[in-house]
C-alpha cells in the first residue's frame, strides 16, 4: 500500500449509516453518541465503528441477551435495559425469536412477525425518556442520536426537551417494517419544529442535522454511497473458516465450542482460551471476540444448511 493509499472503511451497520456518520463527524474525537434500539453489540451496529476509536455512550436495548453482551463488548458505554418512550411507566414489548431486530412495541408490527412464521413473546417492561436519559447520563455535547425501534421512532422522539438536548445529528429508521414504506411523515414534523434540516434519505434511514450544524451538509455525498465503497462485516463468513475474516487467526485457535458464548464466558476460562500472551481485557481482543461472535450468538442469523 503506498502512502497515498487509504484503507478501505470498514463498516458494521445495516446500510452504511455509520460510514455517513463519519462524513459528518469528521475530526471528532471521544464523541459521545445515543444508541436507541442498539440491537448487537457489532452485528449491524451503527456506533460500534465510533466505540473502536474512543467513543462512548447510551445505548438502550431492552433484549437481555442482547444488552448483557455490551458489557464484555463495550464496557464503556451505559447500558440501559428498558424502552424509549413519550413518558416514564411501563408498555409491552413483542419479543421476536432469533430476528431481534424485529422486536418492537408496536402490536401490528408484532402481529406481521407471527404471520410470517417468527415468534414473539409479550413483556411489561419500564419505559424511559430521552429526555430523562440525557439528564442522567448525557454530557453536554451528544455528537449523534440514532433511533431503530421498528415503528415507534416518533414515541422516542416526543419524550426528548429539544431545547436542552440538541444532538448534532440524527439518524432515524424512516421506512415501516414489513411494508418498508417510507414513515418519515409522522415524525418529520417532531425535528423540524426542533429545528432539524432533513439532509440524506440512504434508502433505509433519513439524516436529520441541527440547525446550528448544518454546514456539515456539505460533508456529505450528493447521493447515498455504493455499497460496494466499504467492507461490511456482514459479508464475512465465519471466522474460524472465511480465512479472508480480519480474526481468522484468533477465531482458528478457539475451542469452537466456545464461540457461541464468547460474551458471558468466565474470565478465568477466556483467558485460559484465548493465545498465551493475549490481553483478554484489551480494546482490540473485545473487538475481535464480538466480530466472531457475531456469527454464532445471533448477531447474524445463519438458516441451517
Amino acid at each position: 500500500m503506498t502512502s497515498q493509499q487509504q484503507p478501505r472503511f470498514f463498516s458494521y451497520a445495516q446500510n452504511l449509516e455509520d460510514y455517513h456518520l463519519s462524513l459528518l463527524l469528521e475530526g471528532v474525537s471521544e464523541g459521545f453518541y445515543i444508541d436507541i434500539g442498539g440491537g448487537h453489540a457489532v452485528a449491524d451496529n451503527v456506533s460500534f465503528w465510533f466505540y473502536e476509536r474512543g467513543w462512548r455512550g447510551i445505548v438502550v436495548e431492552p433484549q437481555n441477551a442482547l444488552a448483557a453482551a455490551y458489557g464484555r463488548f463495550r464496557p464503556r458505554d451505559i447500558v440501559v435495559q428498558a424502552l424509549c418512550g413519550r413518558q416514564t411507566g411501563e408498555a409491552d414489548f413483542f419479543q421476536a425469536d432469533r430476528f431481534h431486530g424485529l422486536s418492537t412495541t408496536v402490536g401490528p408490527n408484532a402481529e406481521a412477525a407471527e404471520a410470517a412464521g417468527i415468534a414473539t413473546t409479550r413483556r411489561r417492561l419500564p419505559v424511559t425518556t430521552l429526555a430523562g436519559l440525557c439528564a442522567a447520563h448525557a454530557p453536554q455535547r451528544i455528537d449523534f442520536l440514532k433511533i431503530d425501534v421498528e415503528g415507534a421512532e416518533t414515541d422516542v422522539l416526543a419524550g426528548n426537551d429539544w431545547d436542552r438536548f440538541r444532538p448534532r445529528v440524527v439518524v432515524i429508521e424512516a421506512v415501516a417494517p414489513w411494508t418498508m414504506a417510507d414513515g418519515s411523515a409522522e415524525f418529520a414534523p417532531l425535528l423540524t419544529a426542533a429545528g432539524y434540516r432533513d439532509v440524506l434519505f440512504d434508502g433505509l434511514n433519513r439524516f436529520y442535522l441541527a440547525g446550528e450544524d448544518a454546514g456539515l451538509a456539505e460533508r456529505l455525498p450528493r447521493e447515498p454511497t455504493p455499497w460496494n465503497a466499504v467492507l461490511h462485516l456482514g459479508e464475512y463468513g465465519p471466522a474460524d473458516h472465511d480465512e479472508r475474516h480480519p480474526d481468522h487467526a484468533l477465531a482458528r485457535h478457539l475451542d469452537p465450542a466456545l464461540l457461541p458464548r464468547l460474551a458471558d464466558l468466565d474470565p478465568a476460562v477466556l483467558a485460559a482460551a484465548l493465545p498465551a500472551g493475549t490481553d483478554a481485557d484489551s480494546e482490540a481482543t473485545r473487538a475481535a471476540l464480538a466480530r466472531i461472535a457475531s456469527m454464532f450468538d445471533g448477531g447474524y442469523v445463519v438458516e441451517p444448511a
